[in-house]
């Protein structure tokens, strides 16, 4: 009888502290959330106790946002009514979903409050901090400072005309409110006026020679390049002062003198909500808190979208840096974004698969969401979620591989013999073969997981149920039962250790699945529960003699009619908001006949058209105005070609302030208008006679 020699495989132990971003409390989780951060985050953290790690994996609700003041104020509730209801239905899904947070806590926690204030005063008292009075967008119709979402304007880099006063979700770039072309109210639709006011800034600038040779000296090699590459854009792009208080009536009140009416910026205090988390779990646990923030021998990993990368990589260390008491993150392995079906996920437009929804439409299949989400994750660049693509991976995959083959070898095990592993006989060169490979299989999907390549992990696992899948099926054991029952012994004994590795590796990655099969392969009992360690060094996974139970299906097949109903809910999803894009704006403020007289509308002819480099949008245009020829940049390029343009008679309003895009001034404005189908269209003038610069009145 030959043996195989295992592998000697055994990861160093190690304490990690694991921070998944806090969603804001203003709607449920969706797709996309699960994809960034939370999946991710998951996989990593099980993997990393699985192999014998300290692991506190900490996350909470960010109740601070201004999102959240604005979705109260639409509903016509408290932020607190809206913070009560979202973080109920956000902390039940992730636990429905198996997300094995070790705590979830919230910004409104009385133990945050503490931690942020007391972190503050910490800085503030070290002179960390510049005090400026400015001047800030004031909204004169609703009485209040415009902070962050409360405005939105132009991006003044990509010309995106819906960013916002905190940043571009566009091309990622981080904003003061100021910094918008055209800014308006969120609140009301008012242009604002600037007002003076005193906050706090944290100097960037102070710290950017710590993070220069921190971050791109120290992490060229090992933060993944769309995280290094959107960091160092920005230090080289010089770092400023960044306002850590905001003039709001809803967050955490700014714990000095003088401060009155303002909060604790939410970008501030989100971060240091995962030290508060940490230290409610703590408590709860009877653990040091501070072993996991401040020992020099902890890993603490940040798992974000894109969207949160220069606060976790530039602002949140140069807190803790200021503070000088922490240690700072490892790692910050952040994804880029998942589309839907094609189109960028919008919760405003109801374009999402919502984790509550889907959670009732497919009772019992999480494992299945959390598969999809992990084959298509977006780790290097935006990806795609279609439903056709997740009944293909349930389908042909997790029903046709991992399931087919456990399904097989349980149900052989017990029709041959009641369920009992059968003791082997002699190995022959395909079995020995065999078990050497799933011994090699820890430390492949090890290598994988460790380097935040949870696509390429997970496509290891299933290539262990390819494994066995190929070995029964090569092997026969429904033919050879017939004429040596003794070797049966032997392949359903290999098949079963197979399976029982499967048990163990796929717990990352698929935790309810893991479950079922571990109940099925009856090893929850301490005397044959198996450590992913294990299966690299032990010989015998699952023993001779131990009884399994009966078959149970893994996964089931989802049919055509099930995806029919998901696509069906997004294409009325889509109606609706073409229907709702429709509908006639209201008239606006009432002006006087002096008003009007101030504008100065002529006819002109478009002469040249080109478009605007890197602009999606844009068309340079050269316009006769009768008066002179001008250059006008106007976002027409989606619906015109330059070729179609050139020559077009055109309504142009002339005396308007000329203003800067992307580096060309533009010296006016074409005015257009929308069709019935929704198309843009030229306000033109009727008669061909009327020559280039005269008024129209």
């Amino acid at each position: 009888m030959r043996t195989f020699v295992p592998s000697k495989y055994i990861p160093m132990s190690k304490r990690y502290t694991i921070t998944a971003a806090l969603p804001y409390t203003n709607g449920p989780i969706h797709i996309g959330h699960l994809a960034g951060v939370y999946v991710p985050a998951d996989i990593y953290s099980r993997y990393l106790r699985l192999t014998g790690n300290d692991v506190a994996f900490i996350c909470g609700s960010d109740e601070h946002g201004v999102p959240i003041t604005i979705k109260a104020k639409n509903e016509g509730v408290s932020p607190q009514d809206i913070v009560d209801k979202y973080n109920a239905i956000i902390k039940q899904s992730f636990e429905e979903f198996g997300i094995s947070f070790d705590n979830y806590s919230r910004t409104s926690a009385k133990i945050h409050h503490e931690t942020a204030s007391e972190f503050f005063k910490i800085l503030y008292d070290k002179g960390e901090f510049i005090e400026e009075t400015t001047e800030q967008l004031f909204d004169e119709k609703a009485n209040q400072f415009l902070a962050d979402r409360f405005v939105t304007g132009t991006c003044p880099k990509c010309g995106n005309e819906e960013a916002y006063g905190d940043q571009c979700e566009k091309c990622g770039t981080s904003l003061n409110a100021t910094d918008l072309i055209n800014p308006k109210s969120a609140l009301t639709g008012n242009v604002p006026t600037l007002k003076q006011t005193k906050h706090w800034f944290l100097p960037l600038d102070k710290h950017e020679a710590f993070l220069r040779e921190w971050i791109l000296e120290g992490h060229k090699n090992d933060w993944k390049p769309n995280v290094y590459g959107q960091v160092k854009s920005w230090i080289d792009d010089g770092l400023r002062p960044r306002a850590v208080t905001r003039d709001l009536d809803w967050g955490i009140p700014v714990p000095v003198e003088g401060a009155e009416g303002k909060v604790l910026y939410v970008w501030f205090d989100a971060p240091i909500g995962y030290i508060s988390s940490t230290k409610e779990w703590a408590a709860r646990e009877g653990k040091n808190w501070e072993l996991y923030w401040k020992d020099k021998d902890t890993k603490l990993i940040h798992f974000i979208g894109k969207d949160n990368i220069v606060f976790h990589c530039i602002i949140f260390p140069a807190m803790l840096k200021a503070e000088g008491s922490y240690i700072l993150p490892e790692n910050v392995p952040a994804n880029e974004f998942l589309n839907l079906e094609g189109n960028k996920l919008s919760t405003s437009k109801n374009w999402a698969v919502w984790l509550p929804e889907y959670l009732l439409d497919f009772p019992n299949q999480q494992d299945v969401l959390r598969y999809t989400l992990t084959a298509s994750a977006p780790e290097a660049k935006d990806n795609d979620f279609t439903w056709k693509d997740f009944q293909a991976r349930n389908n042909n995959e997790l029903v046709a591989i991992f399931g087919n083959f456990i399904n097989r070898v349980i149900v052989l095990t017990n029709k041959y013999y009641n369920g009992i592993v059968p003791k082997p006989n002699e190995f022959s060169p395909i079995d020995l073969d065999t078990l050497a490979e799933v011994k090699a299989f820890p430390k492949i999907i090890s290598n994988s997981i460790e380097r935040y390549r949870f696509r390429e992990a997970q496509q290891e696992l299933m290539n262990l149920a390819r494994l066995g899948n190929k070995y029964l099926a090569d092997e026969e054991p429904w033919k050879v039962i017939k004429v040596n029952e003794a070797r049966v012994q032997t392949i359903l004994y290999v098949a079963l250790q197979i399976s029982s590795a499967l048990a163990t590796l796929s717990e990352p990655f698929l935790p309810f699945t893991s479950n079922k099969l571990k109940n099925i392969l009856n090893v929850t009992s301490s005397a044959v529960k198996m450590s992913w360690n294990d299966i690299s060094v032990k010989e015998i996974l699952l023993p001779s003699g131990h009884q399994i139970t009966e078959a149970e299906l893994l996964f089931s097949k989802i049919e055509d009619e099930t995806i029919q109903k998901q696509l069906d809910k997004l294409i009325a999803s889509k109606k609706a908001n073409e229907a709702a894009s429709k509908t006639v704006e209201p008239q606006k403020e009432t002006i006087t006949f002096d008003d009007f007289t101030k504008l100065d509308i002529r006819v002109g002819t478009i002469l040249e058209a080109e478009k605007m480099p890197k602009a999606k949008k844009l068309l340079v245009l050269k316009v006769d105005t009768g008066i002179d020829v001008r250059t006008i940049v106007s976002g027409i390029a989606e619906s015109f070609t330059p070729e179609e343009v050139v020559g077009k008679r055109v309504t142009v309003l002339v005396n308007l302030a000329p203003r800067e895009l992307r580096g060309v001034e533009s010296q006016g404005m074409i005015l257009m208008t929308e069709n019935q189908e929704g198309k843009l269209v030229f306000v033109n003038p009727d008669d061909a006679t009327v020559a280039n610069g005269l008024h129209i009145s």
